[in-house]
């Protein structure tokens, strides 16, 4: 078995005595963690305590597998995430996803919280990702490809499940809260962008920014499962108003839609 394969499925191992299949996952950005509460009968597993998972050093993720049941369905949430710009590789920034996958899940929702770009955009807008741009510099799948993950070239033209993006419609239809749709960039980090670097994202088609989540989701893909994205718009990128940006107005404004976030993903998870 390759190294990469080996130290997964370690990890999955160690955790299937403890947890039963989740059949959903969720990951949880800056400042959304607390949604992992919402789960009953919970167990929770600290990052430190699972072979090979990479801790999270960042204000705002907690740093715990949260597995438990949630409108009818057996979920895990990660209450954190391990980013690429701290320094690892992007194999072992996705590590938990393919984890996940070994595990059984089939459908993964993957959260942030990002800039807007696009003008219409407010902070503490939800906004259902329909699609992204890779700006990273690197991709997840570079390097050997194992087969048991997936294939060598996976297909990325429905990266963002249409089925899943439509059910993130109803629930936010039959919950009262306001979701917008929208194109997300996510560039290396952990500098914010420029303002002369976000009038380019503007100009190819972004909608939002970030750090995270498309090399996820591209992990996520070449393991087949179906995806779902949601950014939470915590502040306008940088030169659309003359003020500085800082992760404790990203923290704040992730803190504020609290309760709309959590209900939408409750409804998501009730019409899976």
């Amino acid at each position: 078995m390759s190294d990469d394969y080996d130290r997964v499925l370690e990890a999955a191992e160690r955790l299937r005595p403890r947890v039963s299949a989740p059949e959903v996952g969720i990951v949880l950005g800056s400042g959304l963690g607390d949604f992992a509460s919402a789960l009953r009968d919970a167990i929770t597993i600290p990052y430190a305590e699972i072979p090979n998972w990479p801790a999270s050093a960042v204000i705002g993720h907690a740093g715990k597998l949260v597995v438990g049941s949630l409108g009818g369905r057996r979920v895990a949430a990660l209450s954190g995430r391990a980013h690429f710009y701290e320094g690892h590789s992007m194999r072992i920034a996705t590590f938990a996803i393919r984890v996940l996958g070994l595990l059984g899940v089939k459908t993964l929702i993957l959260t942030n919280a990002a800039g807007g770009i696009n003008l219409s955009f407010k902070p503490g807008t939800l906004m259902v990702i329909d699609d992204h741009i890779n700006l990273m510099g690197t991709n997840p799948l570079v390097g050997a490809n194992d087969e048991r993950f997936g294939p060598r070239f996976p297909d990325m033209t429905e990266a963002y499940s249409r089925r899943l993006r439509e059910v993130a419609d109803a629930a936010a239809t039959a919950t009262g809260v306001a979701v917008a749709h929208g194109v997300y960039a996510a560039l290396h980090g952990p500098s914010y962008e420029t303002p002369a670097e976000i009038r380019y994202l503007r100009t190819i088609g972004a909608d939002a920014v970030g750090m995270s989540t498309a090399p996820e989701t591209i992990v996520a893909r070449h393991m087949s499962m179906e995806v779902l994205g949601i950014s939470c718009i915590t502040n306008p990128a940088a030169g659309v108003l003359p003020t500085p940006l800082v992760h404790d107005e990203v923290m704040e404004v992730a803190g504020r839609v609290r309760a709309e976030f959590s209900a939408l993903l409750e409804a998501i998870i009730a019409r899976l």
